[in-house]
């Protein structure tokens, strides 16, 4: 046998070669490029992930609302929606799987459909110069001190309730669902598209500083619309989103933001399955910090 059939023979036999770059920067990652090709790439994500929480929770609210249509006035129900106990626990329930397909679109994007490792594109790791006990300190230290700042402008700044408040009064499987979305799907795909996928992107193009400002506008502008009645929780958010993505610059890693958001939620998802046994104020309808530490509990994405 021939050279030249040895060689044709190998490239038979070889199992195929699938490029893996010898280093992977979280703040430089293969699909960001071009830049700018980058930036629509990312924005595109975003735009999906604000379609999936407005659409996909319809596959299970359309279905029930024509279910109540059906058996009685549609004036009737209409009406009604914003106090029915069903409706509200669909309307939460349905934020599962846009979260499961947001996670999709994030893992096909950052993974080059499966050819790169997705923690170490996304920077799902410590700094160097960081121990994981050390990381995990600092990371509770600033979970605790925005929860801490967050209870004190909303002390200050009231305003009314808001959508999540009457869904956490609205039932126990609501306020359940609420809680296990806070600490299991909202810190991960939230911090996959905002400080992962965004962030990166518009750094590479506009620069670290006005990255942080576009990410957390963009954060606060997605809750807007749902916290319109009460700015001080929109302050509140976008303080949080601006402190996330201000680790993210610094730490040039993603898993810090993933532990901060998820110390913090996790803060509000115990106080939110705790509610009901929590003192409730006599006179104003305002919340006050014995109960529910002025409703920050409003921040639970």
């Amino acid at each position: 046998m021939t050279a030249r059939e040895l060689n044709d023979l190998s490239a038979i036999v070889a199992p195929p070669q699938t490029y893996t770059p010898a280093i992977i920067d979280p703040d430089r990652p293969r699909w960001a490029e071009p830049r700018w090709r980058g930036v629509l790439r990312a924005s595109l994500i975003w735009a999906g992930s604000v379609a999936c929480l407005v659409f996909v929770p319809l596959i299970l609210l359309v279905p029930y609302v024509i279910y109540r249509i059906v058996n009685a006035s549609s004036q009737a129900v209409i009406t009604h929606l914003e106090s029915d106990k069903t409706f509200l626990f669909l309307s939460v329930l349905g934020v599962i799987p846009a979260h499961v397909l947001t996670f999709l679109m994030c893992y096909l994007l950052v993974t080059g459909r499966r050819k790169y490792p997705l923690g170490k594109t996304l920077g799902l790791s410590w700094p160097s110069s960081w121990s994981p006990l050390k990381g995990m300190l600092i990371c509770v230290l600033i979970a605790g001190a925005l929860f801490g700042g967050g209870a004190l402008i909303t002390y200050y700044l009231p305003g009314e309730k808001t959508q999540l408040d009457m869904l956490i009064e609205s039932s126990a499987g609501a306020r359940i669902v609420t809680a296990l979305l806070a600490v299991v799907t909202a810190p991960l795909v939230e911090e996959m598209v905002y400080r992962g996928i965004l962030y990166p992107a518009v750094a590479n193009v506009f620069g670290s500083a006005l990255a942080i400002a576009i990410v957390s506008i963009l954060f606060a502008g997605v809750h807007y619309l749902q916290y319109q009645n009460n700015l001080a929780v929109v302050g509140v958010i976008t303080l949080v989103s601006l402190t996330l993505t201000a680790v993210r610059a610094y730490t040039r890693r993603l898993l810090p933001c993933l532990v901060v958001h998820l110390v913090f939620n996790g803060i509000q998802a115990v106080i939110i399955l705790l509610y009901p046994f929590l003192p409730k104020p006599e006179t104003s309808p305002q919340p006050v910090p014995g109960e529910l530490l002025s409703l920050v509990t409003r921040l639970f994405s």
